[in-house]
């Protein structure tokens, strides 16, 4: 996931993610991680039949209206996602992926940055650090 620290995040594997949708929970934003990680998800499944039903479970939980998860995008990309979601392309999601990846990016990683969960883990990892190389 690019918006994660990966200097920070890179030795120890997939939890940048986690802990990042951790901090967008106490936000009540991490409808946005999930969409942003489905979307990488849906752009691999080989399968048309797989993809047609992801991208249907994509549409009905955060793009059509009044949507279980609603992610904040504009018109034009919910609307070029409904002509399309009868028969979902690999890219379809892509707009409004970029979309997202964008609030995440101004909105909710500075402040992620800032919070006492990154701080914490921040200092407890360079403390590991500091440790094992003393061994």
């Amino acid at each position: 996931l690019n918006l994660v620290d990966l200097q920070l995040f890179g030795k120890h594997g997939q939890n940048g993610p986690i802990i990042y949708t951790t901090y967008l929970k106490t936000e009540h934003s991490d409808k946005n991680i999930e969409f942003w990680l489905a979307c990488d998800t849906y752009k691999k499944i080989k399968s048309q039949r797989k993809k047609i039903s992801m991208a249907r479970n994509l549409f009905a939980s955060y793009i059509q209206p009044q949507a279980p998860n609603d992610i904040n995008i504009d018109s034009p990309a919910r609307k070029a996602i409904i002509r399309n979601i009868q028969e979902p392309t690999q890219s379809c999601f892509d707009e409004a992926q970029r979309i997202i990846y964008k609030h995440m990016d101004r909105n909710s990683y500075p402040r992620f940055l800032e919070s006492q969960i990154y701080q914490k883990l921040k200092h407890s990892l360079q403390t590991n650090d500091n440790n094992s190389m003393g061994n």
